[in-house]
This record gives structure tokens, C-alpha cells and sequence, in this order.
């Protein structure tokens, strides 16, 4: 392979998002990577559990946490499927500033219809019911930004 080839074989690497590339013929074995890899490291924040104020200080280590683990455990529960953006945009819960909400908590809204809007790159994406169901809770607020995936209702089948 002749330094023309290899230029040209770069320069549509580099104009790709195309990471790594290798090539073997008779001849030639080419291998191209660009980047650093990066190790990516999910990692979970410890939760903060606080003790009630009639809870003595002087606690012995050997009691049992079980009424904190109790109480972490109480939190409601939501039920109900997300109704999620498809987009990363802005949410709106009304085709104009002035005008009524498309749904409201406890309505029952049909196949098709229209729940909300999310504004992306000035393009107003309708975001629509697939089934028939009842809204159980709006997740955002009127013109907050919302990213991909995230729950802009919970819906319950209807």
C-alpha cells in the first residue's frame, strides 16, 4: 500500500467516528486506532440515612438497624409505566403559553392522542398515547429541559 492509499484510508477514519480499523491482505497489515480508551466506572453514592431526633445517641453497635433499613423501605413506591421522551428538548404541557394543558393527573386519555410536546431545534415533536390510559403523575414541569429516556408521565392502562 502506497502512502497515497494510507492517507486517504486515514482521512475517512478520522471523518467517521470509527475508533479502530485493521486490514490484512497478502501484502500489507494495517491496523489504525485512534483515541485514548477510556475506562468508564459506574459508581453508586452511599445513601444518607438520618436518625430521628427521639433516638438516643449513646446506641449500642450490637442493636440491629433494622427500623432505619424500615424506614428507607417505606418510601412510596409510584405505580405506573413511564410515558418517556424520545428527544433530548424542552417539555411543554400546552401547544401555547396561554393556552389549557393537553392532560391533566387522573384523565383517561385515548390511543393517539396528544399528551405533550417537546421542543427540539425549534421543531415541536408531539408526543402521543400508544394505548389507552390514565395519567397518573406529570414527571416535569411546564418548559424544563428534558434528555433522552427520561419520564415526562406515569400512566396507568385504562
Amino acid at each position: 500500500m502506497d502512502i497515497k492509499d494510507l492517507k486517504t484510508l486515514i482521512k475517512m477514519i478520522t471523518d467517521t467516528d470509527i475508533t479502530e480499523f485493521e486490514m490484512e491482505n497478502q501484502d500489507d497489515s494495517i491496523r489504525i486506532k485512534r483515541g485514548s480508551s477510556t475506562e468508564i466506572v459506574h459508581v453508586q453514592a452511599p445513601q444518607v440515612v438520618t436518625m430521628p431526633q427521639s433516638a438516643p445517641m449513646t446506641a449500642s453497635l450490637s442493636q440491629p438497624a433494622a427500623p432505619i433499613v424500615a424506614a428507607v423501605a417505606a418510601a412510596p413506591v409510584e405505580k405506573g409505566e413511564a410515558v418517556t421522551s424520545p428527544i433530548v428538548g424542552t417539555f411543554y404541557r400546552a401547544p401555547a403559553p396561554d393556552a389549557a394543558p393537553y392532560v391533566e393527573v387522573g384523565q383517561v386519555v385515548e390511543k393517539g392522542q396528544i399528551l405533550c410536546i417537546v421542543e427540539a431545534m425549534k421543531l415541536m415533536n408531539e408526543i402521543e398515547a400508544e394505548y389507552r390510559c390514565k395519567i397518573v403523575k406529570i414527571c416535569k414541569e411546564n418548559a424544563q429541559p428534558v434528555e433522552f429516556g427520561d419520564a415526562l408521565f406515569l400512566v396507568e392502562k385504562a
